[in-house]
């Protein structure tokens, strides 16, 4: 992985910084150093905790080396597009400029028996350009190379920066989505019953407080029968993220607030999580259901939990022993989890996880890893919506995936 960073910002420091900058200047010196720093950040963002680094350090240092992971993905697309561009470009001046590129001149030492006279002047190469005329060549050459390098460089930043602007912009504009879901087993008192799907608001050293309140005033606008938070609350300890998840417990519904695992629960201490959220008034389902007015409401752990000390998804636990004619919500974190869901006859799984690729082009990876990207669809008997989540993981950037909370509307047959 070191060896991977180093050579992007190698390549990165070739083409933004060699390539369109004279030796020694102030530019050169500033942005070598620059890429350096950066690149040291990016690591120390993404596993300082396992360091571990303290939490007031990884407030400092996430912001800047999450932009750059950003900064660097569109950089390289742009630059991706630039190298192929750039014959094209140079080839367009040249012949404007009526003029070819300088050929490459291999030095070939006279043989022996041609040596000029001792005293006199060899004869001019008759075939050969004036040597003045080949030095114009070569400087014209060399002006139309760092004309493009700088215009691709600079091309590339633009995007690069109006990209991770238009992105961190976009992921504080939290979207309201409205979904109906028709489940034959509801009775008719249930139409338009109202779940409030809230996934993946990672508060974190990037995402905090204000963040939280953002989320909990979008959910309470919405007035829904029940809340359900489906995973990926958290991506630190109880004790530094108290202040930041405290709006949380604002979060006030007639039938109940409830929460599940994430895979990010488990990346801190779990048990000290999930007694936090009950706290604040949240009801955690750990492979275990509870009875709503005309459903039944289940929830399982994450499947990254299998094999660590607080557990995995145990769906017997939740799901065996329950009365088949009502109709069943299951809250599982991640998409994956819709095969068992099917298997043990579940009318609507609530999912999260995969921020709807966050980023494109990633995007299409995480549309690869998962059943589901985003959205309502159905798997036999059994429907899956996955919400694009609330928050972000990593840098706070939302390219191509809208962020969102969720008003599923039950609606009878």
């Amino acid at each position: 992985m070191t060896l991977v960073v180093a050579a992007v910002h190698w390549y990165l420091w070739k083409r933004l910084v060699r390539d369109v900058s004279a030796p020694g200047g102030a530019y050169r010196r500033v942005a070598t150093v620059l890429l350096v720093v950066l690149g040291a950040f990016t690591p120390i963002a993404f596993v300082g905790r396992e360091l571990p680094v303290p939490f007031a350090v990884l407030r400092v240092v996430s912001w800047p080396g999450f932009l750059w992971i950003v900064a660097v993905l569109y950089l390289l697309l742009a630059l991706a597009v630039g190298e192929a561009l750039r014959p094209l470009v140079l080839r367009l001046l040249r012949r404007r400029a009526g003029a070819v590129a300088p050929p490459v001149t291999v030095p070939v030492p006279a043989a022996p028996d041609t040596d000029p006279a001792p005293g006199t002047d060899p004869a001019p190469d008759a075939d050969g350009p004036d040597d003045g005329e080949e030095r114009a060549a070569v400087r014209a050459e060399a002006t139309r190379r760092l004309f493009v390098a700088r215009g691709i460089a600079v091309g590339a930043g633009l995007v690069a920066a109006g990209t991770l602007g238009y992105g961190l912009a976009n992921a504080r504009n939290l979207r309201t989505r409205h979904v109906a879901v028709t489940l034959p087993k509801l009775p008719r008192a249930a139409d338009r019953y109202r779940i409030a799907v809230v996934s993946d608001i990672h508060l974190g050293p990037v995402l905090g407080e204000s963040h939280c309140r953002r989320v909990v005033d979008a959910v309470l606008r919405t007035q829904p029968d029940v809340i359900t938070v489906v995973g990926d609350l958290v991506d630190a300890e109880v004790d530094d993220l108290r202040t930041a998840v405290s709006p949380m417990g604002d979060l006030k519904a007639p039938d109940g607030v409830f929460f599940v695992t994430g895979n990010h629960e488990y990346y801190v201490d779990t048990g000290a999580w999930v007694e936090h959220v009950q706290d604040l008034g949240m009801t955690a389902l750990v492979n275990e259901r509870t009875e709503l007015p005309y459903f039944e409401l289940a929830g399982v752990n994450d499947v990254s939990g299998e094999g660590s000390d607080f557990g995995g998804p145990d769906y017997e636990a939740a799901l065996g022993d329950r009365d088949r004619s009502r109709a069943t919500v299951l809250m599982a974190h991640q998409p994956v989890q819709i095969h068992e869901a099917v298997d043990y006859g579940v009318d609507l799984q609530l999912s999260g996880h995969t921020h709807g690729g966050q980023m494109w082009p990633l995007t299409y990876v995480a549309a690869a890893a998962n059943p589901t990207l985003a959205g309502l669809e159905r798997y036999g008997d059994t429907q899956l919506y996955v919400s694009r989540g609330a928050g972000a993981w990593g840098p706070p950037v939302r390219v191509g995936a809208d962020p969102d909370i969720t008003i599923v509307e039950l609606r009878t047959a």
